[in-house]
């Protein structure tokens, strides 16, 4: 019986520190990049998700703008009651979606081009941008005009920080990596004037 027992204790030792030795030194080796993996696919998918919110917001402004008046376009100061109605529905659609407006102030005019404002706000990681252009032109083809037609729309475009979350666990990969960890999300709407 003797031989028996020393049998079945070298199996044991051997499977102990070979095979379960192995996969904890994998797992040591697979974790850190496994990890680095997941955070990012979630940081994608919230950037993703932003941008759409972003968008919808976006299109919402230009809505609204596009069956307000035109008798304000060239007025400069005070803004015209339809680009502060435009940013109003921006500020309250942003902050409905759940999304910090950062502090957005009141539009001020741009001095080129013509009939476009625009609106800033001071987020911890920039700054967030609104802007309006209420005689903004594109071609369009009629069906039955032989040549292009410009049609006058309201073009609102968005541009706000994300902070990627990702900054804080590339170092568990690679150890004094530098990475900028804020990009502009960048969204534009158009949509034709009604007048």
């Amino acid at each position: 019986m003797t031989p028996f027992r020393g049998t079945a204790g070298r199996r044991r030792l051997t499977y102990f520190g070979g095979s379960e030795g192995a996969q904890l030194v994998e797992l040591a080796v697979i974790l850190p990049l496994l990890i680095v993996i997941i955070v990012g696919i979630f940081d994608f998918s919230q950037a993703f998700n932003l941008k759409q919110r972003l968008g919808d917001a976006a299109f919402q402004g230009a809505r609204v703008g596009s069956s307000e008046p035109t008798t304000d376009f060239g007025q400069t100061s005070p803004p015209p009651t339809s680009v502060t109605a435009i940013r109003d529905v921006v500020h309250t659609y942003l902050k409905r979606a759940e999304i910090s407006p950062c502090g957005l102030g009141p539009v001020s005019a741009s001095a080129s081009p013509p009939l476009t404002w625009t609106a800033t706000g001071a987020c911890a990681s920039g700054t967030f941008t609104l802007t309006i252009q209420r005689g903004y032109t594109f071609p369009a083809t009629v069906t039955g005009v032989a040549s292009q037609v410009n049609v006058v729309a309201t073009q609102v475009t968005i541009s706000y920080p994300y902070q990627w979350t990702f900054n804080r666990v590339i170092h568990v990969l690679v150890p004094g990596a530098s990475y900028a960890g804020v990009s502009q999300l960048t969204t534009t709407a158009i949509v034709p004037n009604q007048d």
